[in-house]
């Protein structure tokens, strides 16, 4: 593993208790608002455009626009609170891990396996990317991201992509972090308005939640119990109501 790989696809440890990263403030640093000229999507690259085209025709359109904000808050937060890692990670990396990190939801996928599915999806979304020309270590990141995305705990590290698209992910099903006091502060309130008028959420945590419901309904045993009445904590997000 070349000393670039690692900062381009996230591997940097970092606490997996995010209020260990904040310690005892919502932010490392004040959020200014970003334009969407600031936040290029890699939409060039030929994975990214691959795997655009694959995500919109197997994940329901309120399943694709919520990878889309997901891209777009992780930027905003990268930017702005880890400068440093924002400087080396690789934005097709991070597109790629936000247009699969909900692969397993998807309707053909849900189902099909007893696997959560943040684990199988996270081992689909690896195999994906291996076909679609992704380098073993760009996908193995990838796949190591999503299968955490949902690891969330106080004890040990995860990679800054996995603690990145806990965060993104977080930031919108419920607009709060159990170990980060005043989350909602992370990203600019005019950041936050343009990314929703971007791609529209089309009722989107009423639609989350009846899937976290599926989910421990045919799998009781599933990762998503890991985080205590998630179904709840979705439907109970005030922070971007006016956008649903």
């Amino acid at each position: 593993m070349c000393h670039h790989e690692v900062g381009a696809n996230g591997w940097n440890a970092v606490p997996v208790d995010a209020g260990a990263i904040f310690v005892d403030k919502p932010i490392i640093n004040e959020p200014k608002p970003i334009s969407i000229e600031e936040i290029e999507f890699p939409a060039g690259d030929p994975i990214v455009d691959k795997t655009v085209q694959y995500a919109k025709s197997v994940l329901d359109p309120e399943t694709f626009n919520h990878s889309m904000r997901v891209y777009y808050f992780g930027m905003a937060i990268t930017t702005q609170q880890f400068p440093e890692q924002a400087k080396v990670l690789s934005p097709v990396t991070w597109a790629l891990t936000c247009l699969l990190h909900d692969l397993g939801t998807a309707p053909e996928n849900l189902t099909a396996t007893r696997m959560s599915f943040d684990l199988y999806g996270g081992i689909k979304a690896l195999r994906v990317l291996q076909d679609f020309g992704a380098t073993t270590d760009q996908a193995e990141a990838v796949a190591e991201a999503i299968i955490r995305h949902q690891d969330m705990g106080v004890d040990g590290t995860i990679t800054f992509l996995g603690q990145l698209i806990q965060l993104a992910t977080l930031y919108d099903n419920t607009g709060a972090h159990p170990r980060v006091e005043g989350f909602e502060r992370m990203i600019h309130s005019e950041t936050r308005a343009w990314v929703n008028r971007l791609h529209p959420r089309l009722g989107w945590c009423g639609f989350f939640a009846v899937t976290i419901r599926k989910e421990e309904r045919v799998k009781p045993w599933c990762h998503s119990t890991h985080i205590v009445d998630f179904d709840k904590q979705i439907e109970a997000n005030t922070l971007i109501r006016e956008w649903e």
